[in-house]
């Protein structure tokens, strides 16, 4: 019997994903967003990494065996999350793992974001290869609602990246390509479509495409797709915001802290979140 009532509880957000010990991405950068917007935050890390991937040289320790023991124990307290955000997955057995509990979690009412990190700019992160593609096209069949940048779509996809740009069809073909893989609804970011930036995405609940269109700030930081997800579902979940709605929500966001920040020199370290969270 469970030990935990469900009744009368603030909706709780669970992250799955790795925690690097110096740089604002993952859960260091979802975290203080979520906390901000009302949403208590739970973390179950996939790996302790030393380090942003893009600074080149890094090391992790793998947290499979600490994961394998952690779900037999909330199960028996009883512990239930209103939405799970999936991110980076290490091993076959880490996705296993967070695929069961998932959709465990699904059948109680539960919402499942995955958040398939893999690359940007047309390539793989730093020590991600395609064992990594295939764990993340399994744990987009378990997800409500997926949510790739273009690159990663395409990863998903089995398709190359066109560097020049895409066309409103093909950006609806990659759409139907990760419901295909079992996705309630799909968001891709960071698509160049009839030459404009944009974000396009499949709304489940109103059987229909949506894109929105944003003006690009130069320079890259890392971190800004976690800052975009904690926004999105704190949006959905908190607020009761639209799927479009919500992802113009944390469109606007990410713009305005990475203008806020232009000119911080380690981007790759990511944006200091805690001096932007008025920005919500």
């Amino acid at each position: 019997m469970s030990v935990l009532p469900y009744r009368n509880r603030m909706k709780q957000v669970l992250l799955i994903n790795d925690i690097a010990g110096y740089g604002k991405v993952g859960m260091a950068a979802m975290l203080p967003v979520l906390s901000y917007m009302g949403i208590p935050a739970f973390c179950l890390p996939t790996a302790l990494v030393s380090n942003t991937l893009n600074y080149g040289e890094f090391t992790q320790m793998d947290t499979t065996d600490y994961m394998r023991r952690t779900f037999p124990i909330w199960q028996h307290l009883g512990f239930h999350f209103d939405a799970i955000c999936t991110g980076l997955m290490f091993s076959r057995e880490q996705a296993e793992l967070v695929e069961a509990y998932c959709r465990e979690q699904a059948q109680m009412g539960c919402t499942v974001f995955v958040d398939p990190v893999m690359g940007d700019g047309g390539e793989l992160y730093n020590g991600i290869d395609q064992r990594q593609v295939e764990l993340m096209r399994r744990m987009v069949g378990v997800a409500h609602l997926a949510k790739p940048n273009y690159t990663e779509a395409c990863y998903l996809a089995g398709v190359p990246c066109q560097r020049d740009g895409i066309s409103r069809d093909v950006a609806r073909r990659l759409l139907d390509s990760i419901i295909m893989l079992g996705s309630h609804s799909a968001i891709i970011t960071s698509c160049v479509i009839d030459g404009q930036n944009m974000v396009c995405g499949y709304d489940a609940s109103q059987s229909d495409y949506f894109f929105h269109q944003y003006e690009e700030i130069p320079g890259l930081f890392h971190g800004t797709g976690d800052i975009f997800s904690a926004v999105l579902i704190g949006a959905i979940m908190g607020q009761g915001l639209s799927l479009p709605e919500a992802t113009r929500r944390a469109m606007d966001v990410v713009a305005q802290m990475i203008d806020r920040n232009r000119d911080v020199k380690d981007r790759m370290c990511g944006i200091f979140i805690e001096r932007c969270l008025d920005l919500l």
